[in-house]
C-alpha cells in the first residue's frame, strides 16, 4: 500500500501532536473538514498516544476520499493552524507540504538557496483605482474549479479495494470563450506518493480531459455554481506544466486577457500579483494582500501571494487583471518578507512562455485566443 509519509515522518508528526494536543478533546478539531463518514470508520482508542498513532497510520494510506480531499492533508492543516508552539507547527507544516504536493502530483520545483532578504524595504503607494474591484469581479467570472476523474488504460481508475478512484481538483480559467487553461499535473490526475507522479498516457490524458467538469460561479458554500463540461484536451506541455481543454459549449463568458511579454520584477519594486483560486476545492477565494512578487525569470514568476493545494492552475493577475502567470505550486524557502520569516514562495509559469509554446506547437489553438494585449 502506498503511503504519503515515511515511518520516520509519521513518528515525528505523532510526537509533535502529542506535545501540542495531549488532550483527546482536540481530536474533533483536528478532523475539521474531513468527511464525518470516514472519521466514523477510524478506531477509537482510550490512550491518546495510541489514538493519534492509529489515526495517522490509517490516514497515511488513504490517497483521497470521495469528495476528492486528502484526510491527512486536512488533519495536518488543522494541526498547524491550531497550535501556537513553533516546534510542532514546523513539523506539521513540513509534513502538510509533503503530503499536499504528493496528493496534487505537483512536479518538484526544487529548493531555493537565497539568503535572507533585507528587512528595510520601503514600499510605495499601495492604493489602486476604485475600478480595481470591478475588474477583479469580472476576472473572477472566468475562473472555476475543475474536477478531473482519473483513467487507467482506457477505463476509470480503481483503488486497491476495487472502488473507483476519486477525482482530482484544481483551478481553471478561460483564455477563450470555449477554452480553459490549468496545470498539466491537474489534468494528469495522479498523486506523487512513492516518488514523482506517474504520467498518464496520452490516451488516458485525453479521456480525463474529456470527462473533466469546470464549475463556474462557485463563490460560496451555498452557491450551486454553473457546470461546464469539457470535451477534450487541445494543447499541453509537461515542462511548462500547462494544459488547455476545450469546453463542450461556449461559456458565454469573457476570457481573461494574457500578458504577451514576460513580467519582469524584483522584490524592491513592490509589484503586486493577485491570484483567484479554488483552494482545496473550496469556494472561490482571492489572494490580494501581502502579494508582492519576489522575483522573475523568463519562465517563472515567484510571489508571496497566498495559495493552497487546489489552487494549481489559477491565474496570476496584475493589478490591471491581465494574467501574467499560471500558478503551479510552492517552493519551500528560508527568506524574510516585511521583516518576518517566510517558509514558502509560490511559483507560476510566465504566460508569455505558454504563449510562445502554443505559437510553436499548437498554432491553431493560439489563433483562437484573443491577441494584441
Amino acid at each position: 500500500m502506498s503511503e504519503y509519509l515515511s515511518p520516520d515522518d509519521v513518528d515525528a508528526v505523532r510526537d509533535a501532536a502529542l506535545a501540542a494536543y495531549p488532550d483527546p478533546q482536540w481530536r474533533p478539531v483536528l478532523f475539521q473538514g474531513v468527511l464525518p463518514l470516514y472519521v466514523a470508520t477510524l478506531p477509537q482508542l482510550p490512550i491518546p498516544a495510541a489514538q493519534i498513532t492509529s489515526d495517522l497510520m490509517r490516514m497515511n494510506g488513504v490517497e483521497r476520499l470521495v469528495d476528492g480531499r486528502v484526510p491527512l492533508q486536512l488533519w495536518l492543516h488543522n494541526a498547524a493552524r491550531n497550535t501556537a508552539e513553533a516546534g510542532p507547527r514546523e513539523v506539521f507544516e513540513q509534513a502538510r507540504d509533503q503530503v499536499s504536493r504528493a496528493a496534487a502530483g505537483e512536479p518538484d520545483l526544487g529548493a531555493a538557496t537565497e539568503a535572507d532578504l533585507p528587512e528595510e524595504i520601503v514600499f510605495g503607494d499601495d492604493t489602486v483605482p476604485f475600478g480595481f474591484l470591478a475588474g477583479g469581479t469580472a476576472a473572477g467570472r472566468a475562473v472555476g474549479r475543475i474536477v478531473v476523474p482519473p483513467y487507467q488504460d482506457g477505463a476509470p481508475r480503481t483503488n486497491p479495494d476495487g472502488g473507483s478512484a476519486h477525482p482530482h481538483a484544481g483551478t481553471a480559467w478561460l483564455i477563450a470563450p470555449d477554452l480553459v487553461i490549468t496545470n498539466h499535473h491537474v489534468i494528469n490526475a495522479r498523486s506523487a506518493i512513492d516518488g514523482p507522479a506517474p504520467r498518464a498516457s496520452d490516451a488516458d490524458l485525453a479521456l480525463q480531459a474529456e470527462h473533466a467538469v469546470v464549475l463556474f460561479d462557485y463563490d460560496e458554500d451555498a452557491s450551486a455554481g454553473v457546470e461546464a463540461a469539457c470535451s477534450g484536451i487541445v494543447a499541453w506541455s509537461l515542462d511548462l506544466d500547462y494544459a488547455v481543454a476545450r469546453l463542450a459549449a461556449d461559456s458565454g463568458r469573457s476570457p481573461i486577457p494574457i500578458r504577451a511579454d514576460p513580467l519582469k520584477a524584483e522584490l524592491a519594486q513592490n509589484v503586486a500579483v493577485n491570484v483567484i483560486q479554488h483552494p482545496e476545492g473550496k469556494p472561490k477565494r482571492i489572494g490580494l494582500r501581502n502579494n508582492v512578487v519576489y522575483d522573475t525569470t523568463d519562465l517563472d514568476v515567484r510571489y508571496f501571494t497566498d495559495t493552497q493545494r487546489g489552487s494549481s492552475g489559477s491565474p496570476v493577475l496584475t493589478d490591471g487583471w491581465t494574467a501574467c502567470a499560471l500558478h503551479r505550486g510552492a517552493r519551500r524557502v528560508d527568506v524574510k518578507f516585511q521583516g518576518k520569516p517566510s517558509s514558502y514562495i509560490n511559483v507560476g509559469t510566465q504566460m508569455s512562455a505558454v504563449a510562445g509554446d502554443l505559437t510553436q506547437r499548437f498554432p491553431a489553438v493560439w489563433d483562437e485566443i484573443p491577441h494584441g494585449r
